[in-house]
């Protein structure tokens, strides 16, 4: 069922995602070579508690038998497409890291990534990541009333593929609201007319996944980190938006 979210609702999914940008913006100056993931895992689990919100990834298991996730951020470096898990990884430069951070607060959750460039990365990296980001906006902008969901994909993956680079296909955007993962999920390639109609008042997520060689995907054996099965680089972006008559509306910023 997809959920049709009232002006009260909004506004505490969009709390939850402004908590969320601003633990990006508290870790950020700690993306460079020489620190320590687990170490990132730690400052933004203190902030997130220190604003009486819940984590969300730490402990938690998508399959039975799953050991738990051990961080309360993920942080997927270069192949790694997401999931990957904050540990004693040290970032040297040339790398490339995705973050990935959800909570919860007051029972609405937020949800958002983003992916840094440490130190100086060679031109094809450059651009991976830019076009990464610059296909969550595409992604973002067809969200319109009346739309299939369809038509998100369709743009990202239009948009990607014309720079040269694939999109994830297993993985893809879903529904928040008082769960992090909710109806619809929502695809990162077309066809346009895929899903159902967008509305009013949904409130989703839109996180492409894009890889410089294929896009096919490899589950690491710690049952978490998915990883590009040609070992190519990955860059993924992510934002909390709401359909409104006006246009979609992002969540997970912190408002100006």
């Amino acid at each position: 069922m997809i959920s049709i979210r009232n002006k009260d609702e909004i506004q505490g999914l969009r709390t939850s995602g402004r908590i969320v940008a601003e633990t990006f913006a508290v870790i950020e100056n700690m993306i460079r070579p020489g620190v320590v993931l687990r170490d990132i895992d730690q400052v933004a689990e203190k902030y997130i508690l220190g604003q009486d919100a819940e984590t969300l990834y730490k402990g938690i298991r998508q399959r039975p038998h799953q050991n738990p996730f051990p961080g309360v951020i993920t942080t997927s470096l270069n192949h790694q497409i997401c999931h990957g898990i904050p540990d004693g990884r040290i970032l040297q430069d040339g790398d490339i890291i995705g973050i990935d951070i959800g909570l919860r607060y007051k029972g609405w959750c937020g949800d958002a990534c983003k992916t840094y460039i440490v130190g100086k990365v060679q031109p094809g990296i450059k651009k991976l990541v830019e076009t990464a980001k610059q296909s969550l906006y595409k992604g973002i902008r067809a969200a319109q009333v009346g739309q299939p969901i369809g038509v998100i994909g369709a743009a990202i993956q239009e948009f990607a593929e014309s720079k040269g680079f694939s999109v994830v296909r297993e993985y893809g955007g879903h529904g928040i609201g008082r769960e992090l993962w909710e109806e619809p999920f929502i695809p990162h390639i077309g066809p346009k007319s895929r899903g159902p109609k967008l509305r009013a008042g949904m409130v989703i997520n839109i996180e492409p996944m894009i890889n410089i060689g294929k896009p096919d995907t490899h589950l690491m054996p710690d049952e978490w980190t998915v990883e590009t099965a040609d070992k190519s680089f990955s860059a993924q972006f992510e934002h909390t938006i709401v359909i409104t008559e006006n246009g979609p509306d992002i969540l997970s910023i912190i408002p100006t």
